[in-house]
């Protein structure tokens, strides 16, 4: 990449596909960032540059390049496949710049206990690093699978009262759909991932909870 094509790129602004960084003081939580986009359609992250827009640079990007490079491959799981290019700024300074792909082994988490390989993962949603439910963890897990447990579902009563719902209300969350069904929170759930990796409905992530909306044709 070139300076020109750097700044082309930053002028786009943060999105879906693409995050600023300005520095690596915590390499911890830029790994959400990474991590995210990876359990979506990949993306561009970039460290050097502030969140306005201004590319300030790294002073040492060689150090910069070890540290997070050593924390991906130390938090993330299952790996994260990137490729990582450095555009020169100035004599002094250089962008990082990491091209993370999109994981064929959903869901990548970050994790915060490494002895016990605990942690968390997140899904890139706009310019929001988002923090998955048990629901988006398990279509992320199975969906584009050949086989899976939440393959086929008939069309019951519950169904019908979903159909019914969503084409006058438009979305719908998990618990809303228990209390109209009239079934176990965690039933609900179950039916309503069935119903994404069928589908027949969609799942739509925002910062206060998932939703689940009418499948467009």
């Amino acid at each position: 990449m070139t300076l020109r094509e750097l700044r082309r790129l930053v002028r786009q602004g943060e999105g879906q596909q693409l995050e600023f960084k300005k520095k690596t003081i915590y390499p911890f939580k830029i790994l959400k960032e990474i991590v995210a986009m990876a359990n979506a359609q990949g993306g561009i992250l970039l460290i050097g540059v502030a969140d306005n827009g201004h590319i300030a640079g790294l002073k040492h990007p060689e150090d910069d390049e070890y540290v997070m490079t050593e924390y991906i491959a130390k938090y993330c799981r299952p790996a994260v496949q990137y490729e990582l290019e450095k555009v020169t700024i100035t004599t002094e300074r250089a962008v990082l710049v990491f091209y993370i792909r999109e994981s064929k082994q959903k869901p990548i988490f970050r994790l915060y206990d490494l002895k016990k390989k605990i942690g968390k993962a997140y899904l890139r949603v706009a310019d929001k690093s988002l923090q998955t439910s048990r629901e988006v963890r398990k279509i992320l897990k199975f969906s584009g699978k050949e086989t899976s447990p939440y393959q086929g579902f008939s069309y019951g009563e519950n169904e019908r009262k979903l159909v019914q719902y969503l084409e006058k209300n438009t979305k719908i969350t998990t618990e809303k759909f228990a209390e109209l069904a009239d079934i176990p929170t965690k039933e609900a759930a179950e039916l309503l991932v069935r119903l994404t990796l069928c589908n027949l409905i969609a799942l739509q992530p925002e910062e206060h909870g998932d939703f689940f909306v009418m499948k467009e044709q």
